[in-house]
């Protein structure tokens, strides 16, 4: 399963990944068998406009066997929490 958040960014993002993914909610997108390659695609997509428009935050969140607690996490933005890993779990820090 592959999950995006999306916090105060552009309505570009809502159509782009609205159109690869389903939205449960307001800024968030599932997918339960994205591939890596469309992973990967999507992810260079929200990188790039990020950097280009360079508002919000985006959290991109999906299942990995070899990552800490078998879940990797992407993130753009800045976020008010920091995910630290504690010894194989992962753990959220507020600032």
């Amino acid at each position: 399963m592959t999950v995006v958040v999306t916090v105060n960014v552009e309505s570009r993002y809502r159509g782009f990944l609205a159109s690869v993914m389903l939205e449960i909610a307001p800024g968030v997108y599932t997918s339960p068998l994205m591939t890596v390659g469309i992973r990967e695609r999507v992810w260079d997509v929200l990188t790039r406009w990020y950097y280009e428009l360079g508002r919000g935050s985006i959290v991109m969140t999906w299942q990995d066997p070899g990552a800490v607690g078998e879940q990797s996490i992407r993130t753009l933005g800045e976020a008010p929490k920091e995910i630290v890993d504690a010894d194989g779990v992962y753990l959220v820090k507020y600032h």
